[in-house]
C-alpha cells in the first residue's frame, strides 16, 4: 500500500522560511504528479503547488514567487521550500500523489503537517 510521510512543518516568524518534505513508499507504483495542498481553519483545502513527472510545476497565485516545489525522483520525494512566509500561510499542509499501479489510477494523501506563521 502506497503511503506518504510528511515532515518539516513547525512554527516560524513572518518573513521566515520552512522546507516541507514528503516521501512516497510501498508497493510498485509510478508517480504521475505530486503536490502540496493546505487547509486553514474554517476554509476548504486548496492547492498550493504541484509538479509532474516531467518536472513541470504549477503554483497557486498567493504563493507564486515565494514557494518552490521540487522533486527527487530517485527518492520518490517531493519538497516545498517556503520563503517569505506570511501569517495567512498558516495551515495544515498535505502532500498528495497521483500515480498508477499497473493500469489503475492511484490517489494518496499524507497525514498533514502543521505550518504556523506568527505575525
Amino acid at each position: 500500500q502506497v503511503q506518504l510521510v510528511e515532515s518539516g512543518g513547525g512554527l516560524v516568524q513572518a518573513g521566515g522560511s520552512l522546507r516541507l518534505s514528503c516521501v512516497a513508499s510501498g508497493g510498485d507504483f509510478r508517480i504521475v504528479a505530486m503536490g502540496w495542498y493546505r487547509q486553514a481553519p474554517g476554509k476548504q483545502r486548496e492547492l498550493v503547488a504541484n509538479i509532474n513527472s516531467g518536472g513541470s510545476t504549477n503554483y497557486a497565485d498567493p504563493v507564486k514567487g515565494r514557494f518552490t516545489i521540487s522533486r527527487d525522483n530517485a527518492k520518490n520525494t517531493v519538497y516545498l521550500l517556503m520563503d517569505s512566509l506570511k501569517f495567512e500561510d498558516t495551515a495544515v499542509y498535505y502532500c498528495n500523489l497521483h500515480g498508477m499501479v499497473g493500469f489503475r489510477q492511484l490517489v494518496v494523501w499524507g497525514q498533514g503537517t502543521q505550518v504556523s506563521v506568527s505575525s
